[in-house]
């Protein structure tokens, strides 16, 4: 019950995931994001052991392609899941199970994907897909707009109720994590923190290493940009 694109920058090696759907949280048991080495999200029938485990085989190296096809031949719920991983080096894979709710499928392209499942029609993968392969924007430009196309291509036909979006740069630490949850319109408001939160993306990367960076909104100010805050 989940649209979502996965993309790595060819620029930047940033990798990510940005998703929405009509249960809650769904940011909290869906998304994967390994940095330097890949990025994904199981969904459908969502289940955080398969979550766990796509984690720790991205972590041992594995090339999109074999860790997509290592859970789904070991979950014996594969007809009811949904899969998608991109690795650094821009191989993309996915799987959709064949007993997942119509509509469901998947795109994949050179370093993106986009899946869904349990959406009105296949334009909703379509219209992502075509958000999120535009490589002039920035990557977590790419990713909400990856969501915001699918959501205005119909979504889910009882709506969402949860959107989130995870970014990862070179650091251990997320470049951006945002989650908006029981919302009546949770892209939009994800979009509207979203537009607040992401220009602080590099003060946030520097700030551990320069502690004497200054206060973010002083920052901002300093680029012409407004505060975050109130």
């Amino acid at each position: 019950m989940t649209f979502t694109v996965v993309a790595r920058c060819p620029r930047t090696r940033m990798l990510g995931v940005a998703m929405a759907t009509r249960s809650v949280a769904v940011g909290n048991r869906c998304p994967v994001v390994v940095p330097r080495m890949a990025a994904g999200a199981v969904q459908a029938i969502a289940d955080p052991r398969l979550t766990l485990t796509c984690q720790r085989l991205i972590a041992l190296g594995w090339h999109a392609p074999k860790v997509v096809e290592e859970l789904a031949a070991s979950d014996p719920r594969r007809g009811t899941r949904q899969i998608g991983v991109v690795d650094i080096y821009g191989h993309a894979a996915a799987f959709t199970g064949e007993t997942n709710t119509h509509y469901a499928g998947h795109i994949t392209g050179d370093g993106w994907l986009a899946m869904a499942n349990a959406v009105v029609s296949a334009a909703v993968v379509e219209k992502m897909a075509a958000a999120v392969a535009d490589e002039a924007l920035s990557l977590e430009e790419r990713l909400m707009r990856g969501i915001e196309a699918g959501g205005q291509a119909g979504g889910q036909a009882e709506g969402q109720n949860s959107a989130a979006i995870l970014v990862y740069a070179d650091e251990p630490f997320s470049y951006l994590d945002l989650r908006v949850d029981l919302h009546e319109e949770p892209i939009g408001e994800l979009r509207r923190v979203f537009d607040r939160i992401s220009p602080l993306g590099p003060y946030f990367q520097e700030r551990p290493y320069n502690p004497q960076i200054g206060r973010d909104d002083h920052w901002l100010k300093a680029r012409g940009l407004p505060p975050a805050g109130h």
